[in-house]
């Protein structure tokens, strides 16, 4: 693994020999959330109450080597402590992804009760062409058009229950952007594995046709051929989008499946906005006890049941004090959670946010498992 990672680092920083002059510049933010959630009975055993400290500071610096070239490297170091070592279906500073093929994440400290790691999120080399550009390194792929879901984001999309996770994790790719005219491009991603034969690769064809825009998508990822399709648009004063996927395992073309959102959104006065989302999960299981929880708790999977529908309010109390309420339901077991956030501007380089995530459901059942969390968030952008 270190010989990867001397090679990955050659092939990114090499590049900065060509140029005689650059510029350089920062950013990042400083984030701190407090978790606290109650003690619960699951049945077989009964976790006590819980209280997190999770804390982040992140760097985000540019090199720019030419007017079309530029370095980016994005690198976090976060603590986590914990008054319980107790279950939990998220790590919260995980040191594991199974997009990214060079190991860049260490812990500095791993105790029983208080861990603190840092690594490279993102470092890669963007070279700009007249007709497109080449990216190369660790970056962030988001494919789709959903909101809450998306189905064509199969490179490190984010589970809508995983509260406190803020960036889409970095994968070890080559991609190549082709431009074909007005609103109207070609994606080729090429995403690294150890094992060269199971690498992922996909291309996604995007365009406009009478202010909808549409994307068809091909590819090969954790071993099964996948196509899907996507768009978005107005219809009337609302917003509505929509994606899907059919999958196939290669070796078994009887193992496949289907996923889709379908989703609308309106901003109904200045203040008032709303959207709501039904993603069907032609991967999951119809009965609660066939629940892949272990695959879940692994990343591979992001919901354990097939049908979930999601709404979510947003109003504007002051200029400076916004609120948000969500209600996400499975609706094959009836479980589910509500999500309660409120966010306060001190700045316009620091906020304060209070939130809560309140689940429901019988026992076993898919939000069963995550319990009741509350929460307060202090970030700060510099």
């Amino acid at each position: 693994m270190i010989k990867n990672l001397q090679v990955f680092l050659f092939i990114l920083i090499s590049g900065t020999a060509l140029f005689g002059q650059t510029d350089f510049n920062i950013s990042g933010y400083a984030f701190n959330m407090p978790i606290y959630q109650p003690s619960r009975d699951l049945v077989i055993f009964k976790l006590d109450d819980q209280f997190y400290n999770l804390s982040r500071v992140r760097l985000r610096p540019t090199v720019y080597l030419s007017e079309t070239t530029r370095l980016n490297l994005e690198y976090e170091i976060n603590s986590l402590y914990m008054s319980e070592t107790n279950f939990s279906l998220f790590d919260l500073t995980t040191d594991s992804n199974r997009r990214q093929l060079v190991k860049m994440n260490w812990k500095l400290i791993n105790k029983n009760q208080f861990i603190v790691n840092h690594f490279i999120d993102r470092i890669y080399i963007r070279q700009g062409f007249d007709w497109g550009n080449v990216i190369i390194g660790r970056q962030r792929i988001s494919w789709g058009t959903g909101r809450i879901w998306n189905p064509m984001d199969l490179f490190n999309p984010i589970n809508p229950a995983n509260f406190y996770k803020i960036e889409k994790d970095g994968a070890d790719a080559v991609s190549t952007m082709i431009y074909l005219g007005n609103f109207t491009d070609l994606n080729i991603v090429y995403n690294f594995r150890e094992d060269m034969s199971k690498s992922n690769f996909g291309a996604r064809f995007r365009t406009n046709f009478d202010q909808y825009d549409f994307s068809i998508m091909s590819g090969y990822f954790d071993q099964r051929y996948v196509i899907g399709l996507d768009f978005a648009g107005n219809l009337f004063d609302a917003g509505i989008r929509g994606e899907g996927i059919y999958s196939v395992y290669n070796e078994n073309a009887s193992d496949n499946f289907i996923k889709y959102i379908l989703g609308a959104d309106y901003q109904f006065t200045s203040k008032l906005y709303g959207l709501i989302e039904y993603h069907f999960n032609g991967e999951g299981k119809k009965d609660k006890m066939n629940y892949e929880l272990f695959r879940l708790a692994n990343g591979e999977i992001l919901n354990l049941s097939q049908n979930y529908f999601i709404t979510n309010i947003n109003y504007q109390l002051h200029s400076l004090l916004s609120t948000s309420v969500a209600f996400n339901i499975n609706l094959n077991d009836q479980s589910g959670y509500y999500g309660l956030f409120g966010n306060y501007s001190l700045t316009e380089d620091f906020y304060f946010s209070l939130g809560a995530q309140i689940s429901f459901g019988d026992n076993f059942t898919e939000y069963w498992y995550y319990g009741d969390s509350y929460y307060l968030q202090g970030e700060y952008y510099f």
